[in-house]
């Protein structure tokens, strides 16, 4: 006997409503520092790396380059002396929800999508990808609880998902005084993008990231220096535990962030983190009852 069917927004969805077809590649022979200039140009978190044909050999992630960093690598040393090899691929037409779950598998933050037999990239999926096409679907949705805001409905916001109900209950964090190194080794561990840096009171006084680590880098910062040397704001992007999480995920879309630091009462009291994969691994739009049933599939991404 056969489990019952999971009902899931993603259910009966497919890879190309909602890949991207802009995919940043880069030949494999182009330096490292070459690398580090599209990832941060085109504000992405990899590159698809390309041999002499233009054919995709490998990807080189900002986690491949911070781990150059860490293992001193030279600047000038080509990115398919770094990259990971081969590159994973999916069709345009596999289920949403499988493909999340390969993603989830595999640990890997994108999935490259390539059609039949052929070698070419025609685009990309990603975590942000799944959870704004989730969000856009929720917007347009008519019985979708966050479109009926100004209905006097009793109980209508205890139907509704909140940043508590997604994030990760847990935070690991640093001390200023930390290396550079240090950190990079806690971001490795734990497989995180991010890790919140306190003073020595314990008092959350920024934030450091992949991206930060491989800006040092290219600047030729030795990774022996400590963390504060780094912390370019002592703002910590976060929101509260009690928001709506459609409300919170809207936020780190428009401002081009991947996750938020939680916090309860006061902004000081960090009590977990909440990223676009915890958003995707949701399955759902802003609502507890929110069914597939309910999406208008085969008319493609709502505007």
């Amino acid at each position: 006997m056969l489990p019952p069917e999971k009902k899931t927004t993603l259910r009966y969805l497919l890879v190309r409503d909602a890949m991207r077809k802009q995919v940043t590649s880069l030949a494999g022979r182009f330096s490292i520092e070459s690398g580090i200039r599209f990832l941060i140009k085109y504000k992405v978190g990899a590159l698809l790396i390309t041999d002499q044909d233009d054919l995709p050999v490998g990807v080189v992630s900002k986690t491949d380059m911070m781990g150059a960093y860490y293992a001193s690598v030279a600047l000038d040393t080509p990115l398919e002396e770094i990259m990971v090899s081969p590159p994973l691929f999916c069709s345009p037409t596999d289920a949403l929800e499988s493909t999340l779950e390969t993603m989830r598998s595999r640990g890997i933050y994108r999935i490259y999508v390539s059609k039949g037999s052929s070698e070419r990239a025609l685009g990309v999926v990603a975590y942000p990808d799944i959870v704004g096409l989730l969000y856009r679907y929720c917007r347009s949705c008519d019985q979708s609880l966050m479109n009926r805001r100004n209905e006097k409905l009793e109980g209508v916001d205890a139907l509704r998902f909140r940043v508590r109900d997604v994030m990760t209950p847990s935070v690991t964090s640093f001390s200023e005084q930390n290396s550079l190194a240090e950190i990079m080794e806690g971001l490795s561990v734990n497989r995180f993008g991010a890790v919140l840096i306190r003073d020595d009171n314990s008092v959350p006084v920024g934030v450091i990231s992949k991206t930060d680590l491989i800006l040092a880098y290219k600047r030729g910062i030795s990774s022996d220096v400590k963390a504060r040397t780094i912390l370019s704001s002592p703002s910590v992007r976060a929101c509260e535990e009690l928001e709506f999480i459609e409300d919170a995920i809207s936020k780190m879309i428009f401002s081009e962030v991947h996750r938020f630091f939680v916090f309860r009462d006061q902004p000081e009291n960090i009590i977990g983190v909440l990223s676009l994969r915890d958003a995707a691994r949701l399955r759902s739009g802003s609502c507890h009852a929110c069914v597939s049933s309910r999406i208008k599939v085969g008319s493609g991404p709502v505007a």
